[in-house]
């Protein structure tokens, strides 16, 4: 899996103020996810070392697959509606994983995007890892 390093995307795209950082994304460039074809995401921060706070879209169809992150997890769905480990879930749905749980599948029901909170490294997926 590529390694991304967000801290040098999201310099390119701040304007900075005294305290604050503000992050125009609507001309910013979603990044296609190869691993996981029909999914894209937007990075807006690395709040801790290998963390991510990222915008995530799914095509219909798409699925991510069983994954374990060594950290913790918060997502919320902004539209659309997915399944994750059996529970299918629409927009405004918050879900919390507790780092190194199980996951997954994710997989899109009709278009989806999700803001994503991680706070460390990706993790492992089930075709790299034998999960």
């Amino acid at each position: 899996m590529n390694i991304i390093h967000l801290s040098a995307i999201i310099a390119s795209w701040i304007d900075f103020m005294p305290g604050q950082i503000f992050i125009n994304t609507i001309d910013q460039p979603w990044i296609d996810l190869t691993q996981f074809p029909g999914a894209q995401f937007l990075p807006l921060a690395e709040p801790v070392p290998q963390g991510s706070i990222h915008r995530l879209k799914m095509s219909a169809g798409t699925t991510i697959p069983i994954h374990i992150h060594w950290c913790d997890e918060y997502v919320y769905i902004l539209a659309g509606v997915v399944e994750t480990g059996g529970i299918t879930s629409s927009a405004g749905t918050f879900w919390f994983t507790p780092a190194n749980t199980r996951q997954g599948p994710h997989k899109a029901i009709t278009d989806v995007e999700l803001l994503t909170i991680r706070l460390g490294a990706m993790g492992a997926f089930e075709f790299d890892s034998g999960l």
